[in-house]
């Protein structure tokens, strides 16, 4: 009878144990649903942004059409971007692009004197300031949740109903570099 008791025990103690880390997995991944809502926000800004911007732009500088043609393309597939690999992809194109207008706008002084032009400039870097910061908190809830599934014994209940999420890195080697600041 002890011994029956004694192994109902360890059985209730492991059944516990299964429930509380599953439910430690499950709060886990809706934390890293949630930063990555808040990437989305902020890239959702950005998309409806990047219009005003290069309308603002081509007032100025109508013989850009290569520029401006390339940061509507880049946004156009990073909102039809599904998520993963090919949404990071399509981000990275729109940051390199969106690039491309600072480059513009170095050519034309009137363009950066231009008050409405100043303004969304101050607005987007305000945004990849916020994006920065969601795709912190997005990577450091999803390394905290990979961790969390893959160390021992949480690797056992974890099984295939909890796979490891991929962090927001960026992809290309030119966003990695050291922003050029001239005077």
């Amino acid at each position: 009878m002890t011994a029956f008791l004694v192994f109902a025990a360890l059985l209730a103690l492991v059944g516990l144990w299964v429930v509380l880390t599953t439910n430690s997995f499950i709060r886990a991944r809706n934390k890293v649903d949630e930063s990555w809502s808040g990437i989305d926000v902020q890239l959702k800004r950005r998309h409806d942004l990047v219009p005003n911007l290069v309308d603002t732009v081509k007032g100025y500088a109508a013989h850009e059409s290569a520029t401006l043609a390339a940061v509507t393309q880049a946004r156009t597939a990073a909102m039809n971007a599904g998520t993963g690999p090919e949404r990071r992809a399509a981000e990275a194109q729109l940051t390199g692009a969106l690039a491309g207008i600072q480059v513009v706008a170095e050519d034309y002084p009137e363009l950066r004197a231009s008050e409405s032009f100043r303004a969304l400039q101050s607005e987007l870097s305000e945004l990849e300031d916020q994006i920065q910061a969601a795709r912190r908190i997005y990577n450091s809830n999803v390394n905290s949740y990979n961790t969390r599934i893959q160390l021992f014994p949480n690797s056992v209940v974890a099984g295939k109903g909890h796979i490891a999420r991929e962090l927001f890195q960026l992809d290309s080697p030119a966003e990695r570099g050291v922003p050029a600041v001239a005077f």
